[in-house]
């Protein structure tokens, strides 16, 4: 399975990353890429809950959702958007956090909502509270696809093992982990994390993710990790994009899933137990 993922550098301007995001979709398709894949709010990144407010919009309006899915009916490939930051109808307007799976046909074929906000204290100086912005999801997600069943999550996500024990017992062949990771946890966390994943789940994982100094008009920046990372069920990173934005190809083999979980069947291996 031909694949690509779109690394990107978003602003908080939607307009202008979407233009950004049709051109990297447009090559991938022209590379012969049959499944693209991108970051986590591919449609904005801003430090700011009032710009926010100005310029996000709900799922039914939304610009980027609606042009993306015209893209991947117009090329005929499946299309996974890492996510969307998207108004709601919460008494408290805060906002949705929403990945999407996109057939080829240009169907929403499912979508997910990230169950675990990134509320932490990295640093004296790095403080973040997604859920003062964001409402967490509540259901797993798994993508039927005709090439494989997907399992589908957002960046912090990726350090709650049981979310990804849960797709993979459900017949998850693919987990997607689309991100905008912060560089201090990046470094230290982002491989061993996704490697641990694919290991334990016998799944390949994919992680579309953003990268570099998001540039802000009249707000803070902020900084993301880059490293989209794919690995493979038996944990070797087949590519990591390093920290340039750009499109960035790879194959699927999913023979690799069913030999890697035969060598080490751990899913059928696992036990219930009680306590501590």
């Amino acid at each position: 399975m031909q694949s690509a993922i779109l690394q990107l550098n978003v602003t908080d301007d939607p307009v202008a990353n979407l233009a950004v995001t049709q051109e990297m979709f447009r090559k991938a398709v022209a590379d012969g890429a049959q499944f693209i894949l991108t970051p986590e709010v591919t449609n904005c990144i801003s430090t700011s809950r009032k710009h926010q407010q100005e310029v996000l919009q709900f799922e039914a309006d939304d610009i980027t959702l609606a042009a993306l899915r015209a893209e991947a009916k117009a090329a005929g490939v499946w299309l996974l958007i890492g996510s969307l930051g998207l108004k709601t109808d919460d008494a408290d307007q805060r906002f949705a956090n929403r990945s999407f799976m996109i057939g080829p046909g240009g169907e929403i074929v499912a979508k997910y909502d990230k169950i675990h906000m990134f509320d932490v204290q990295i640093s004296e100086t790095e403080t973040w509270r997604e859920s003062e912005g964001y409402r967490p999801g509540d259901r797993a997600v798994l993508a039927r696809t005709d090439f494989a069943k997907i399992g589908m999550s957002i960046c912090y996500d990726v350090r709650f093992s049981h979310l990804y024990r849960a797709l993979a017992k459900a017949g998850a062949q693919i987990l997607t982990v689309p991100a905008a990771f912060s560089p201090v946890t990046g470094a230290a966390h982002w491989h061993a994390l996704l490697r641990a994943r694919a290991i334990e789940s016998g799944c390949f994982v994919v992680a579309p993710a953003q990268t570099g100094t998001h540039a802000s008009a009249a707000h803070k920046t902020r900084d993301t990790y880059g490293h989209s990372l794919v690995v493979d069920p038996w944990g070797e990173v087949i590519l990591d994009a390093g920290t340039a934005s750009g499109v960035y190809k790879f194959d699927l083999d999913m023979e690799k899933g069913e030999t890697a979980r035969r060598r080490v069947p751990s899913l059928a291996n696992a036990r219930n137990f009680s306590g501590p």
